[in-house]
């Protein structure tokens, strides 16, 4: 599911941080090319205004693992978004629960860089 879980990407297991930043590409991808992201932004799932920041710190945590990066994010073109749409947030507080509850390494993770 395309989706930008906007949690700390330290507690991210490696799997969920290449998979959110694969799909950062994809969103913009998507928004370049005029198509609708109108369900993702109803259902919360991706925040446009942030995907360069976003981007930026997936990036940071996958070199500071020592993970390849070679895929800068593009230029978006945000015309055809209003500003509601521009502006939707994702709720961390949602999108942690859900992470946590369905990846055991993320969970084990969270947990440890709770303490």
């Amino acid at each position: 599911m395309t989706r930008m879980w906007m949690v700390n990407p330290k507690i991210m297991c490696k799997k969920h941080i290449i998979g959110e930043h694969g799909e950062l590409h994809v969103i913009a991808a998507n928004i370049n090319k005029k198509r609708s992201i109108k369900g993702y932004l109803e259902k919360g799932l991706i925040e446009p205004a942030s995907i360069h920041e976003r981007h930026r710190e997936l990036v940071k945590e996958m070199l500071r693992r020592g993970y390849n990066h070679n895929s800068d994010m593009p230029d978006i073109d945000f015309s055809n978004l209003d500003t509601v749409e521009f502006n939707t947030d994702v709720d961390e507080n949602i999108a942690i629960i859900d992470l946590i509850s369905r990846c055991d390494s993320c969970r084990k993770r969270y947990e440890r860089f709770k303490k």
